[in-house]
């Protein structure tokens, strides 16, 4: 889950919070948004499903302003162990995700999740 302070401002159009994600090593990027529960950025989410990215999680609910707020979990599974990513599909889907991200004016922040996170 991500943690919003307020719901009165968007990153992009019914978008509240991103976090492009990997588990250590980091290998394997997943997708964590936080959005507009009764107004879900459809072109968005679509554009991610047709990069293969699958919902893995859904979850509503009520933030403290009163607004519904939709989280969202993605993933893709790779061709790796345990379905990783080998190194040549992370800069491909990486490459998807900033594209999505840019034509959306969202800034893509891929990071490494501490062990703390992750596990």
């Amino acid at each position: 889950m991500l943690f919003i302070k307020s719901t009165t401002k968007t990153i992009a159009p019914s978008i509240y919070a991103v976090d492009v994600a990997a588990k250590p090593p980091g290998k394997t990027y997943e997708i964590f948004l936080a959005v507009d529960a009764d107004n879900q950025p459809a072109q968005f989410l679509e554009a991610l499903e047709a990069l293969g990215f699958v919902r893995a999680l859904a979850s509503t609910y009520t933030h403290s302003d009163g607004k519904k707020v939709l989280d969202l979990h993605y993933r893709k599974s790779g061709t790796d162990i345990f379905e990783g990513w080998k190194e040549s599909e992370r800069e491909l889907n990486l490459k998807g995700i900033e594209e999505i991200f840019s034509a959306h004016g969202l800034e893509m922040k891929p990071r490494v999740m501490s062990l703390a996170e992750a596990f």
